[in-house]
């Protein structure tokens, strides 16, 4: 069992970054693959980041363009989003997932997820 508890949300304006974290519980934390999520008011949840538990290799959205960056720190049992250059579309609920296994790019292969934490990027 993983919880998954994210932070970091908030109001900024157009141009400015957030960096979103996501504190796991449980000793098996490191052997997950975790991924970051949104979805915006009547859209469908999206892929954004992806991370794997092991190598640490990470996968991105096309729409991300070098503006996000994942990461993790096994040993503190959080997961971490920065964004830069926000854009209004940003504007999100950002939620952040474990898998055990299968294509970290699809949410259907996550296990937990978090509560999520809202982003608003004003222009």
């Amino acid at each position: 069992q993983v919880q998954l508890v994210e932070s970091g949300g908030g109001l900024v304006q157009a141009g400015g970054s957030l960096r979103l974290s996501c504190a796991a519980s449980g000793r098996t934390f490191s052997t997950y693959g975790m991924g970051w999520f949104r979805q915006a008011p009547g859209k469908e949840r999206e892929f954004v980041a992806a991370i794997t538990w092991f190598a640490g290799n990470t996968y991105y959205a096309d729409f991300v363009k070098g503006r996000f960056t994942i990461s993790r720190d096994n040993a503190k049992n959080t997961l971490y989003l920065q964004i830069d250059s926000l854009k209004p579309e940003d504007t999100a609920t950002y939620y952040c997932a474990a898998s055990r296994r299968g294509d970290l790019k699809s949410a259907s292969f996550y296990n937990y997820w978090g509560q999520g934490t809202q982003v608003t990027v004003s222009s």
